[in-house]
Formats: structure tokens, C-alpha cells, sequence
């Protein structure tokens, strides 16, 4: 071996180590130390007179007073269902869409799919604020409505659960498209065709060959729309009105409206927990299926 493949081979190590450190700071810096502060913060107590408005006791109140008051539970689940069932709406527009893409000619997927990222380009909350005035009272919807002679007064649906669900499926679509399509595009066109060649219908080679295999991308999509829905804030804030009970809401009220520091820490840490048990669960169903193949 020559003196440079010496000198290689002894660096190499210390570059993968490099390599792997970077990723493993960032996580340490952004992730597990802001965790850490605010696991502390739950712990504490409120102190209204201090700044910040909290002492370090240890005695863990916020967390008896989040077990024992029933508007947390009813926030939490509120923000679960509300947000499954955005997520079931995203995947019922989202599937036919990935669907189509990835069929569609090899020169029309790029555009295709920049047409689903494009509303990226554009601030979150200038959309959010149009869906308001689509929605609203004298909005576009109603003004249709109204033209074409349907509905004399068809009231409006902003400032209810239909905005929410609607203005989540509408903002989180692309990520919901995207895994799918991920999916479907690795598919190989030839087992359709000898599904058809032995005698199966379309719906029953989409049932028993496409949708089996599209199932991590629906997975994923899922993951990607359910999390951030459950802790949205602006879209059941604009869209939904004050009516609506969320724990994004419930966060924002305690750090912001009532400067509960320990409270708020204890409400973000369980909603914490309640998101990421899932996704661990099927990390180790997935772990499990793939070493039994």
C-alpha cells in the first residue's frame, strides 16, 4: 500500500466520525436542548412577580392540574379527532392526485408536481387569510351561491369545523401528494397488466395490487398531515373561530393571554408525547415487517 492510501485509510475514519457528528449537533443544539429547557419549565412553578414567570421547584403542579382539569383533555382530544379527520379528507383529494401524476407521460410529471408545490411560494398566512374571504359571509362561495339561484342564503362556513378541515386539507395537500407519489411512481406497470391478464377489474387490481403497495406512502403522508394538524394554531384560529377548542390554542392562551410558563410547558410536553408514541409504535411495526422478509 502507498504512503497516500496510508494517509487515506487512517483519515477515513475520523471523516466518517466528522460526518456523522455534524447531524447529531444540530440535533443536540435544536432539538434535544430546547427540549430539555422546557422539560424543566413543566416542572416549575408560576410565579406571576419573577421574570420569567417561574421557579424551579420541581413539584411538577402543572402536570396535576393537566390531569385534573378536564378542559386539557377535552383540547386534546378535540385536537385529535379534528385533526384525523383532516387527515382522512387530505388523503381522500390527495390519493386520486399522486395517482394521476405518477401515470401521467414521464414529461408531465415535473410540471404536475410543481403545480402541487407551487402554493409553497406563497406565505401560509396570506392563504389562510384568502380562505377567509373566500369563505366568509359576502365571500366568493356565497357570491356564487347566490348568482346561480341554488341558495337564497347559504349562511357561511367560516368559523366552523368544515373551514378547519378544509383549510388543513388545503394547506398540508402537498404533503400528503408527495409520499404518495413517492409510492406509486416505484410501481411496476406490469403487475396491473397481468392482474388484468388474469381476469381481475380495475377496482380489483387497485384493491389487491395498488393500494398494498402505495401503503407506505399512505402511511407516511398520514404522519406528515396528522402531526402538524393536531397542534395547528392559525388555521383553527382564522378559519375556525374562538368557538373551536384546540390544544394549539390552549398553548397559546397559557404562554401568551395567562403567562403560564410551567403550564403551557407541561401542556407542549404531553401533546409531546401523544405524537410521537405513535410514530415509534410504527417504527417498530415497520422494524418488525421488514426483518421477517
Amino acid at each position: 500500500m502507498s504512503a497516500t492510501a496510508r494517509t487515506v485509510a487512517r483519515g477515513a475514519p475520523w471523516g466518517r466520525a466528522a460526518t456523522i457528528l455534524v447531524p447529531y449537533l444540530w440535533l443536540l443544539l435544536f432539538f434535544a436542548a430546547p427540549f430539555a429547557i422546557v422539560a424543566a419549565i413543566s416542572l416549575g412553578d408560576y410565579t406571576p412577580d419573577t421574570v420569567p414567570p417561574v421557579t424551579l421547584t420541581w413539584s411538577g403542579k402543572a402536570y396535576a392540574l393537566l390531569v385534573g382539569d378536564a378542559l386539557y383533555a377535552a383540547a386534546y382530544l378535540n385536537s385529535l379527532r379534528i385533526a384525523a379527520i383532516a387527515t382522512i379528507v387530505t388523503l381522500l383529494i390527495g390519493y386520486p392526485m399522486a395517482y394521476t401524476i405518477a401515470r401521467a407521460p414521464a414529461g408531465w410529471r415535473g410540471p404536475l408536481l410543481m403545480a402541487v408545490i407551487l402554493p409553497f411560494w406563497t406565505s401560509f398566512l396570506i392563504r389562510i387569510y384568502a380562505w377567509m374571504g373566500i369563505l366568509s359571509e359576502n365571500g366568493l362561495l356565497n357570491q356564487v351561491l347566490r348568482g346561480s339561484g341554488l341558495v337564497d342564503d347559504p349562511g357561511t362556513l367560516l368559523g366552523t369545523e368544515w373551514a378547519i378541515y378544509l383549510g388543513i386539507a388545503y394547506a398540508y395537500l402537498p404533503f400528503m401528494v408527495l409520499p404518495l407519489y413517492a409510492s406509486l411512481e416505484k410501481m411496476d406497470a406490469a403487475l396491473l397488466e397481468a392482474a388484468a391478464d388474469l381476469g381481475a377489474r380495475p377496482w380489483t387490481a387497485f384493491r389487491t395490487v395498488t393500494l398494498p403497495l402505495s401503503l407506505p406512502g399512505i402511511v407516511g403522508g398520514c404522519l406528515l398531515v396528522f402531526i402538524p394538524a393536531v397542534g395547528e394554531f392559525v388555521i383553527p384560529d382564522l378559519l375556525g373561530g374562538t368557538g373551536t377548542l384546540m390544544i394549539g390554542k390552549v398553548l397559546w392562551d397559557e404562554f401568551f393571554s395567562n403567562g403560564d410558563w410551567p403550564m403551557a410547558s407541561a401542556v407542549a410536553m404531553a401533546m409531546l408525547v401523544v405524537l410521537v408514541a405513535p410514530i415509534v409504535l410504527f417504527q417498530r411495526a415497520r422494524a418488525r415487517d421488514l426483518a421477517g422478509r
